[in-house]
Formats: C-alpha cells, sequence, structure tokens
C-alpha cells in the first residue's frame, strides 16, 4: 500500500475503542479515512462482510462508491460496485476479501436482516438526534461477525450539540473514542482557495464547526437570522408581463409559495400564496394571479415523487403539464444547506423583502426558531413559507462547497 494520513487520520485509525469517532471540517478527508479502515480491515480479516451507513442513498452513489473505489485501488484492491443490490464487492486480484453492504439511516426500522464485523457511518450528526440514536442502535445490532473487531467508525461533520456530542462526549465510556480535526489539517490536498471560499461564506460559527470540526451551537435563536425587516426591505412591485418565480412548498390544504422579480441580480419577494389545498389550485391560481407572465417554478424536490390529492401524477409533473417552467434537482439540498444559502444571500443583500406585499412571509423569516432537534420547529406552523421562498434561493444561489478531490499522498 502507498498511503500516508495526516496525524489526526492516524489518530484515528490507532484509536482501539470498540467505536471511534472521526468528527472534522469540510474536506478534511473524512470518508476517506473511513474507506482507508475498511481496507485494512479486508486484509487483516478476509472473508469478512462490513457495512457503510449513510443518511440517504444518494450520498452513498455520489459519496461512497466514489471514494471507496479510489482508496481501494491505493491500498492494492480493486472493487466492484453493484449498485442494484447496494454492496461494494473487494478483492485482491481476483481473491475475494469481502463484501461492503450499503445502507441508508433515513428507515432506521429497515436496518434489519444481516451481520457484519465492522461498520462505517458517514455524516450521522447531519440527522435528527431521535433518529439518529434509533439508526445507531440498530446499526450496533448487527455487529456480530465470528474472528471480527465488530467494530464501529464514525466519520462526520460536527452538526451543534447533536447525536455525537451526547453519544462520544457528554455519555462517553470506555468503549467511545474521538479524533477532532481541522480542515487545515488537509489543506495539502485540498483546491486553491477551498478553505478561503468556506471561511469568507461562513459566520462565526459555522467556521468553527466546519472548519474547524468543534461542537458549537448551530440552533440557537431564530433559523434565518440574517432576514432583518428593514435592511432587507425592498419597495418593488410585478411589473407588467415580466419573468415571475415562484418558490413552491407542497403542503395538501396548506400549500404555500413566494414570487420573486429580479432587479440587477437582486431578487425581490413581490408576492405570497398561503392555504392552498393541493397543486391544481395552485396551478388554477397562478394562472389567474398572473395571466400574462413568464413562470418559473421552484418547487419542493420531493413533488417528483409524491402525487397531489386524487391525482395518478405527481405534483411537479403537474406543474410541468400547466405549461410552468420547473426548476427542481432529483432531490433537495440538506436543510442547512438551503438555510445556510439563504442566510448568505440575505448576508450580501441578495435576496429583499417586500414586508408590505409579503407580511407573513416577512413574519416566518422573523420568528421561525429551532427545535430542540436542531430542525427547524415545524409545530410553529411557521416553516411553510420560508421552505417556499428558500427553494429558488437554494437552486439559484448555492453555497457551493468545491469538490475536495481523494487525493492518496499526504502529508504527515
Amino acid at each position: 500500500m502507498d498511503i500516508t494520513v495526516n496525524r489526526p487520520q492516524g489518530q484515528f485509525l490507532q484509536l482501539d475503542n470498540k467505536y471511534r469517532a472521526y468528527v472534522a471540517g469540510y474536506g478534511a478527508g473524512k470518508t476517506f479515512i473511513g474507506c482507508v479502515a475498511q481496507c485494512l480491515d479486508f486484509w487483516k480479516y478476509p472473508g469478512i462482510n462490513q457495512a457503510y451507513f449513510a443518511p440517504s442513498y444518494p450520498q452513498i452513489r455520489d459519496i461512497y462508491y466514489i471514494t471507496a473505489e479510489q482508496v481501494a485501488l491505493a491500498c492494492g484492491l480493486r472493487v466492484e460496485i453493484r449498485e442494484g443490490n447496494k454492496e461494494v464487492h473487494y478483492y485482491s486480484g481476483r481473491t475475494y476479501r469481502g463484501t461492503v453492504i450499503c445502507r441508508s439511516m433515513q428507515l432506521p426500522q429497515t436496518i434489519v436482516g444481516f451481520k457484519v464485523g465492522n461498520a462505517l457511518v458517514d455524516e450521522i450528526d447531519v440527522m435528527d438526534t431521535n433518529k439518529a440514536s434509533l439508526a445507531w442502535n440498530k446499526i450496533i445490532g448487527r455487529l456480530r461477525w465470528e474472528d471480527a473487531p465488530n467494530r464501529v467508525s464514525v466519520t462526520t461533520t460536527p452538526e451543534g450539540y447533536k447525536f455525537i456530542y451526547q453519544r462520544f462526549v457528554m455519555d462517553s465510556t470506555a468503549n467511545y473514542g474521538i479524533i477532532q480535526a481541522s480542515t487545515y489539517d488537509n489543506e495539502a490536498n485540498l483546491p486553491d482557495g477551498y478553505i478561503e471560499s468556506l471561511a469568507d461564506t461562513y459566520n462565526p460559527e459555522l467556521r468553527a464547526a466546519y472548519l474547524n470540526g468543534q461542537f458549537v451551537n448551530l440552533f440557537s435563536g431564530t433559523v434565518y437570522r440574517s432576514y432583518e425587516r428593514k435592511r432587507c426591505a425592498s419597495r418593488e412591485t410585478i411589473q407588467p408581463k415580466e419573468l415571475l418565480r415562484i418558490g413552491v412548498d407542497f403542503n395538501v390544504t396548506n400549500g404555500s409559495g413566494v414570487v420573486y422579480v429580479t432587479r440587477s441580480n437582486v431578487w425581490h419577494a413581490v408576492d405570497e400564496l398561503t392555504g392552498i389545498y393541493d397543486t391544481p389550485e395552485l396551478i388554477a391560481t397562478i394562472k389567474q394571479k398572473y395571466p400574462e407572465h413568464q413562470i418559473r417554478i421552484y418547487p419542493d424536490a420531493s413533488g417528483g415523487s409524491r402525487k397531489t390529492v386524487d391525482a395518478s401524477i405527481s405534483d411537479i409533473s403537474l406543474l410541468q403539464s400547466a405549461g410552468f417552467a420547473v426548476y427542481a434537482n432529483k432531490s433537495n439540498p440538506l436543510v442547512k444547506d438551503r438555510v445556510i444559502a439563504a442566510n448568505v444571500a440575505f448576508d450580501k443583500g441578495l435576496v429583499k423583502v417586500n414586508e408590505l406585499l409579503c407580511p407573513e412571509y416577512s413574519r416566518c423569516l422573523e420568528q421561525l426558531a429551532y427545535d430542540a432537534n436542531g430542525s427547524p420547529d415545524k409545530k410553529s406552523n411557521l416553516d411553510h413559507l420560508p421552505d417556499a421562498g428558500t427553494y429558488p434561493i437554494a437552486y439559484e444561489m448555492p453555497v457551493i462547497k468545491p469538490a475536495a478531490s481523494v487525493s492518496i499522498k499526504f502529508v504527515s
């Protein structure tokens, strides 16, 4: 093998705790070092089955498969990725070394029916704390392979005082070990300007977490803390026949929409739609209110799969069939990424709100707070309009984290 790791990565590999965590900032080589640990175990325990867990299947596809293949090659192994079975098979030459079973933690109750000798758990802290705890208990129940360490490695960015802090710091026992690392520890392997771009974007709390790998309170106060009614005020209105950009949040009996116009690359919220019963009513409302306007819809991406009331096609398909241009990715961004994008846009003056024409949107932006699990409080019923209003911001003005390519040579 021809891999050198940086100091905190090496310290992580040397932990002999049954449950070990590598908590670090973006671009710190978290999934990389987790894959190195898996390869080492395939050499030590030939024929072992291991597991990889991520918050969602798209993350398995987009992050793990690519990293696993590159790291395996550097470790003298090769892989066969079987996406249909959600498995990665490892070989040394033609000799079978073992299989990694890949599963999502989105539905913890489905983590059943298999056993492994080791597990790699990636980015568990982005999940709701209660769901993460349930997933963890299910995962450690899978570890019962004979002649194997039956150990769990966790690689994650810290997301406040959530699951990892509670389990590995507050309630830690001798079975639990943790290494915290900074993005700066891996600077030699990152693209030019990567760290600077993050430092320029984030506030002090986010820099502490996402660059320095520290546990800090990310969830105090209001969600959209950068929105200030006076500083972000607009007096723009809809002009005849101009392009309207509408963010949409699908909720049966309580659908919402926020209408934007653009002036010199600044987005202005100039109207709001509330209490929409379903997607057909949303379509009728938009056509009635804005009959001579070109419409672009930025919907909740989950509307591509859910069906509106008494309909056989998806909400997004209904919007497209109505003649609207629909702008949506295959899946929604993480809530925290959408919130960051919106706060950055408010901070930089890229988004303003006419609070006279959007009184509820303005009120919700001011008042929506975090719940006990560090998520926007849905029980407050203040989240629908902010969700609708920030989908287009996240799509058009995402906080882009430059790709941190997997590097085989690290600075020791």
